[in-house]
Formats: C-alpha cells, structure tokens, sequence
C-alpha cells in the first residue's frame, strides 16, 4: 500500500485568491518511509504572501521570484501521488489549496476517499487533545527541536513520524501483507482494526531436531504401549 505524507504551505488563508507556494512529500509504502520525497517551491504570480502567513513559514515574495509556477509543476506533483493515499493534517486546508490549484488548470479534484486527515484520527484517538502536529510530536517522543518555523518538507517528515505511531507504532512497518477495506483502512482508519495476514515463507526452516534425537524419541514412544496417547499421534 502506497501513501504519501504531505503538507502545503501558502500565501494566505483562502483558497480561492491565495495560492501554493509550498509543497513537501514523503513516500511510505506499508506505512515504511521509502526514502522518495517531493519538496518544491512556486511562484504564485502576482499573489504576495500575506505578513500573517510570512511569519509562520518565512517564505518570502523575494524568494519565490525565481520559482517556477504551479502549471509548470503540476505533472510532477501528479505523478508523484499517483495511486496514493494524500495523508496531511488538518486536510481539508491542504486539500482545498491542492484542489483550487487542479480547477486553475482544468484538473479534476482529487477524490475524498483518496484523502486521509491525521487531525480527525488524533481527535478520535486522543479527544482530550491538544491534537497540533508539535504536541503530537512530544505526546509521540519525536523530537521536533529544529522546528522554529513550518516547512512543508519539514513538517511531513514529522508527520510521518507521527502517522506510523498513531496507527500502531513501527510494528506496522515490517513488511507484513495488510487486508485493508474499502478506503485502505478499518472503520476507524487508524489501523487498530486491520486483520494481519501473514505470507507463507518462500523455504521451510530447516528442522531442529537431529536424526539421533528424532530417533530416541521414537524409541521412548514405542516403550510406552499401544494404550499410550503418545502412540495415536505417531501413528
């Protein structure tokens, strides 16, 4: 199963005048990091970046003069969440900027059922919160020390992180064969539900037990009588 955990940074707050100018994504494949991510930066035309927003993320208007525009990206980022889940917290805010930015170019929206929000599985798992991406980290033990600013990259690293310990630790990533639902996940899409189905193993383990000890124990069943229970086995 693949999934891509991402995060958006923007100009402003509303998604129908401000743009992306941000985005970062991290591959997982069995909730395993891959090592596969996506990090660019966009030029959003003659949209400037809102002081509100500056101060959370420090992206510049200066910086993002030389930055290539969401058009002259857009099948790269396409290509890298093709058929994945779109992991982010607080989705429906990244989202609404991803999906905005599809219309601009006549691209369809990406599905709902594609979508996957980490705020509404840490609402569910932990209702008494507080439920933001920093005290996930430190409710998790993830050191997030050298976050002094949001950085998309940065912050889907983190909510990576974060993702794996909330769907049931690193346990999940051992390479086992997941039987998921629907929508890749149980009814409660955090995981704790998923049947594990393990594969059998390409070659037997080799036996344990010696030739001489196999044939001691058959010895010691054949002293025991034909009412041993012992023999109903062997035989």
């Amino acid at each position: 199963m693949r999934e891509i955990i991402f995060d958006t940074e923007t100009t402003g707050l509303d998604n129908k005048t401000d743009r992306v100018i941000e985005i970062g994504g991290i591959e997982l494949e069995n909730h395993f990091p891959t090592g596969r991510t996506l990090h660019i930066y966009i030029n959003p035309g003659d949209k400037t970046v809102h002081p509100d927003a500056l101060a959370v993320h420090g992206i510049t208007d200066e910086f993002l003069k030389d930055k290539p525009p969401f058009a002259a990206v857009v099948d790269e980022i396409r290509e890298f969440f093709e058929g994945a889940k779109w992991i982010a917290h607080n989705a429906s805010f990244d989202m609404g900027f991803i999906n905005a930015e599809f219309a601009r170019l006549d691209i369809p929206p990406v599905p709902q059922d594609q979508v996957i929000d980490t705020l509404a599985m840490a609402r569910r798992k932990h209702p008494m919160g507080p439920n933001s991406l920093d005290a996930l980290c430190r409710r998790y033990g993830i050191d997030n020390s050298h976050r002094n600013k949001h950085g998309a990259l940065l912050d889907s690293e983190l909510l990576a992180d974060v993702y794996i310990e909330m769907i049931g630790g690193r346990q999940t990533a051992l390479g086992l064969n997941v039987e998921t639902g629907r929508d890749g996940y149980s009814d409660e899409e955090d995981g704790s539900d998923q049947p594990i189905v393990l594969e059998a193993r390409p070659r037997p383990l080799a036996p344990r037990l010696s030739e001489a000890e196999l044939a001691a124990h058959e010895k010691m069943i054949a002293g025991m009588g034909d009412k041993s229970l012992w023999k109903k086995y062997v035989d």
